[in-house]
């Protein structure tokens, strides 16, 4: 399966955010996406879970490898568009209900899913899943650490509509040291059966965790070869590259201007 991105803009009022974004996600592969304060990750994320209405471009997914590349895919013709289900969206900030127990709303999200939950398991078998104590289920909501309520979200989110993309927005940074190896391994394993993309400002996270690393910067998406992730120069490369004059029109594939290669 393949995402592809083509031509995609986004504007708030006179400010071009996005501007003309062209890439293709590959399943089976961790993007890393970098990206300074304001430099449009969020607004991404949020276009392609079909939260928020872009205003120039094309996305879709390609279920059967039918073209590598945004421009072929296209040129096919108009595609049938993705659903909101076949995204998950893993937020920084749980949007969860606080006066439910964890039990009570995983059981009441599974009700409501009932038709897109393909393999259902028991609700102790899903908490292990993500290393959620059972006992902690039956305590409210409300009364959850941030990490506890981000490993719910995870659990709804990835592992019962298993969606064959998602998207985590700075999955890591509520947990403890223990909880945060332990979703690092969570998405290793089931990273083959979806395309997942991370945002992050941890380069050394990336860098661990990720596959493939692109950047935003400019309003558009500059690909890091896999080969310069892990060079010495990786991260004075890529702060270089955020403090880059915006430049108009950037490719969106920089392997013929490889970050982190150099002698």
């Amino acid at each position: 399966m393949r995402l592809h991105i083509k031509d995609l803009h986004k504007n708030y009022q006179q400010k071009a955010v996005l501007k003309g974004i062209n890439f293709t996600f590959e399943q089976g592969r961790i993007y890393g996406l970098l990206g300074r304060n304001g430099a449009g990750k969020t607004t991404l994320f949020n276009c392609l879970a079909r939260y928020l209405d872009y205003d120039q471009g094309q996305i879709a997914l390609d279920p059967d490898h039918i073209a590598a590349d945004p421009d072929s895919f296209f040129a096919r013709g108009t595609p049938h568009p993705y659903s909101e289900s076949e995204i998950g969206f893993v937020f920084t900030q749980p949007h969860l209900p606080e006066f439910l127990t964890g039990r009570e709303f995983v059981k009441f999200f599974i009700e409501i899913n009932a038709d897109k939950v393909r393999t259902p398991l028991s609700i102790d078998d899903y908490f292990h899943l993500v290393a959620f104590d059972p006992a902690d289920g039956d305590r409210l909501i409300k009364d959850y650490s941030h990490g506890m309520m981000n490993k719910l979200q995870m659990l709804v989110s990835l592992f019962i509509l298993k969606p064959p993309v998602i998207l985590l927005d700075e999955p890591l940074t509520s947990f403890d040291v223990v909880a945060a190896l332990e979703v690092r391994n969570m998405i290793k394993a089931i990273k083959n059966d979806h395309i997942m993309i991370i945002s992050t400002h941890i380069l050394q996270l990336a860098q661990d965790l990720c596959d493939e690393i692109v950047v935003l910067h400019g309003g558009v998406l500059r690909h890091i070869p896999p080969e310069a992730i892990h060079s010495p120069q990786f991260e004075s490369d890529i702060i270089t590259l955020m403090r880059e004059p915006e430049i108009t029109n950037a490719p969106a594939d920089m392997k013929t201007e490889p970050v982190g290669t150099e002698d």
